[in-house]
Formats: C-alpha cells, sequence, structure tokens
C-alpha cells in the first residue's frame, strides 16, 4: 500500500501527518487523493469513521496557492459541528504550510467578527449553507474565485432540506471548478444534482462498515414502550459510563427524556435542531470537557460530533437503516478505545434489528432484564405525588407539636427573608 508521499502529498504536511501518527493512507483516501490531484470531479461514498475528511483535505491543501489571497476552496457542511470539525482537522495537518489560512462560517457567530475575518486572505472556507448564502447576497464572499468545491455529507444536505441553499451556491461558482462531492449513502436526488453541475465524474465507493465498529461491543436491550424510559435508568445506574450519548428519532422525545433525565439526578442535556446556538455550543462545551457525562441528541444534531472519551452509546429509538446505526456507534470507540453500544427495542422493533446485523454482517448480544423493578413512567409520577403528599403531612404534623411563638417567630424570618 502506498504512503501518502506515493499518493502526491508533499514532504512538508507529510512530515506533520507523521507527527499525528498517520502514515498508511485509509482505502478512501488511496483512491481519492489521486484523482483529486489530477483535477478530476468525484463523487465518494464513504462511512463516517473511514478518513474521508482528510481525503478531500490533504489535496486541497496540496493544490492551494499560498500567493494568491483570493478564497480557492470552499467546503460545504449541513452542520456547526461538522464545519468545525473540518477546520479543526485542516488547522491541525496544515501545521507545516505556511501562509495558509482557513475560515469557519456559520450560524450563530457575530456577522461583524466574520466580516473582519473576511478582510484578510482566506484561502479556505468552510460553511454551512445558510450563513455562507447570507454572505453571499451581502456580497462579503465571491464565490466566481472558487477553483476547488467540496459537498460533505450530501446525503445529510438532502435530509435537513439544505439541497436548493446547494443549488443556488454552485450557481454562484464558475462551471470550471473542481466538483467534489462526499456522502454515506446516494439517493436519486444527488445524482441529480451530479449530472447537473458536475464533469465525468469519477465514482469511488468504499464498502467498509465494519470499520466502525469492530472495536465496539454491541447489544441489543429487549423492553416494551411503556418500561423504555425505566429500563433506559436501569442500564445508566448500572453502567456509570464516563461520557455517553443518548440517541432518539425526534426532538420532541429527546425533550421528554431529558426531563426525565433531570428528574431523576442525572447530569446530562440535550442536542436537537431547535436549541439556540448559544446554548447547543455551551452544551457541547461542557460535554467535550466532562462537566456533563450524558448528551441527548437526535441524528442530525450530532452530525459530525467528534469527542475522545464518548464509553457508550444508548440507541433510545431504533434507527430505522444501518448507516444511521454506523453512524451513531462510531461516536464511541475512537482514537484506539473501545467502547459499548446499546439498543432499546421493542417488538415492532425487531425488523429493524435484523436489518442492522444483516447490514454490519454481525449478531448484537441480546440482554433481557429480569428480576428488576422498573417502574414505567405513570408508577414514577404516581410515586413522586406520594413523596410529596407524605412530606407535606410529615411537616403538618411536626407543626402541631409546636407552641403558637414559633409560628410566629418563623412568620417574621421568612417577612425579613422577602425584603432583603
Amino acid at each position: 500500500m502506498p504512503d501518502f508521499l506515493q499518493l502526491g502529498i508533499r514532504k512538508e504536511i507529510n512530515h506533520t501527518l507523521k507527527s499525528l501518527g498517520l502514515v498508511t493512507p485509509t482505502p478512501i483516501q488511496e483512491k481519492t487523493i489521486p484523482f483529486i490531484l489530477e483535477g478530476k470531479d468525484i463523487i465518494a461514498q464513504a462511512q463516517t469513521g473511514t478518513g474521508k475528511t482528510l481525503a478531500f483535505v490533504l489535496p486541497i491543501l496540496e493544490k492551494i496557492n499560498i500567493n494568491n489571497p483570493e478564497t480557492q476552496a470552499l467546503i460545504l457542511a449541513p452542520t456547526r459541528e461538522l464545519a468545525l470539525q473540518i477546520t479543526k482537522e485542516i488547522k491541525r495537518v496544515k501545521e507545516n504550510v505556511d501562509g495558509l489560512n482557513v475560515l469557519a462560517i456559520f450560524g450563530g457567530q457575530d456577522v461583524e467578527h466574520q466580516l473582519k475575518k473576511l478582510r484578510g486572505a482566506q484561502h479556505i472556507i468552510v460553511a454551512t449553507p445558510g450563513r455562507l448564502l447570507d454572505h453571499v447576497r451581502r456580497r462579503t464572499i465571491d464565490l466566481s474565485t472558487i477553483s476547488m468545491f467540496v459537498l460533505d455529507e450530501a446525503d445529510q444536505m438532502l435530509l435537513m432540506g439544505f439541497l436548493p441553499d446547494v443549488d443556488n451556491i454552485i450557481g454562484e461558482m464558475f462551471s470550471s471548478r473542481q466538483t467534489m462531492l462526499f456522502s454515506a449513502t446516494i439517493p436519486k436526488e444527488i445524482h441529480s444534482l451530479s449530472k447537473k453541475y458536475m464533469r465525468e465524474p469519477e465514482n469511488i465507493e468504499i464498502k467498509e462498515k465494519q470499520i466502525t465498529v469492530k472495536k465496539i461491543k454491541q447489544f441489543a436491550v429487549e423492553t416494551t414502550d411503556r418500561r423504555k424510559e425505566g429500563t433506559l435508568l436501569h442500564l445508566l445506574n448500572e453502567h456509570r459510563p464516563y461520557l455517553a450519548i443518548i440517541f432518539c428519532r425526534t426532538k420532541a422525545r429527546v425533550q421528554k427524556l431529558q426531563e426525565t433525565l433531570k428528574q431523576n439526578g442525572f447530569n446530562s442535556d440535550e442536542l436537537h435542531g431547535d436549541i439556540p446556538q448559544s446554548k447547543r455550543q455551551r452544551a457541547m462545551r461542557n460535554f467535550r470537557d466532562a462537566k456533563l457525562q450524558f448528551l441527548v441528541a437526535t441524528d442530525v444534531a450530532a452530525r459530525g460530533l467528534d469527542v475522545e472519551g464518548i464509553t457508550h452509546i444508548y440507541n433510545y429509538d431504533v434507527p430505522q437503516d444501518v448507516e444511521t446505526y454506523i453512524h451513531r456507534i462510531g461516536r464511541t470507540g475512537r482514537a484506539s478505545g473501545e467502547g459499548e453500544a446499546y439498543t432499546l427495542y421493542a417488538p415492532r422493533d425487531v425488523d429493524f434489528l435484523q436489518m442492522i446485523e444483516k447490514g454490519i454482517n454481525q449478531s448484537l448480544e441480546k440482554i433481557v432484564i429480569r428480576g428488576v423493578s422498573i417502574p414505567d413512567r405513570d408508577d414514577y409520577d404516581k410515586e413522586r405525588t406520594e413523596n410529596i403528599a407524605k412530606a407535606r403531612r410529615a411537616a403538618a404534623k411536626r407543626d402541631a407539636g409546636k407552641p403558637a411563638g414559633g409560628s410566629k417567630i418563623r412568620h417574621k424570618n421568612e417577612e425579613r427573608k422577602k425584603y432583603r
């Protein structure tokens, strides 16, 4: 297998890669880098965890003209988290490339700060569609200078409804650009986009579903819809993870489960599309710093989330396709570590579970929790109401046995507190 130097990556960048422990290219890197260096358009189908980010970052760094202050490369990502992750990866490997500037553009940032940065030379821009279009309309970013364009996680762009924005963005660029499309799946809408905007693209497909799951111990936990919350609480108390992500199918389910975790004393926060950017960044920062133990998230919100130290993944809702399952559990077992993934399934989920097992060519170890009292939410609410009533009765009984003056003194103290 060739090394990065043999693929055409210069010595200075290769030296940085070696210092980071990156010596042997992954299959997606080996297949795509030569085509990109030749200037060809490509459609690359690869899963999360295959090294696809470096597959386009390295040849872009190789082709950038540092002496040209214009923006030469645009990388479009569906989420802020993925845009930041790509930017971080570029900064990590460009250490020995003097004078190269990269800027992340996404919603939630101060626009004036972005405008100040854009006044200087920015050779590479990594952006989300909405904020990028805002700058294009303000004429603060000129896409006519772009010679290399990457559309990352193209299928997620489609899922999130960004395809019209992508269409408008591409329309601002010259047709002579080089276009690179990376996606875990290639639905028909993506094929239509490629036919419209790409020139005889090279098609590359990497079938390595096991790459993100081989180090992860995977379990399927049998439960019912009514007992699911109780089952999860039992698992969390039993496992006591260092850091864990709990995946739900919708934002409403994220919010409901987050409320339950808080009520039960778990140090957790939520992540979904309706979370304000400031709160979203705070939650991510706290999770990375291990100030939060649990993050309850939807799939789209967690796209691009790369945090070291995640020991457990819990699929509160069974993923409805294999790619989503691989993406979810791939958040653990990273950086040569090990991880555990637990999928909670009810009888109606069995077909999806079997589809996942077939897709990863692996059977999940089945767990049935027996002999454990797992109250459902009705039981929990009833118990909570009874405890509150008991506490009130006890307080009333204590007050009944005290002299009348005690009540007056307590009343005066309460009045003082009002005006402090």
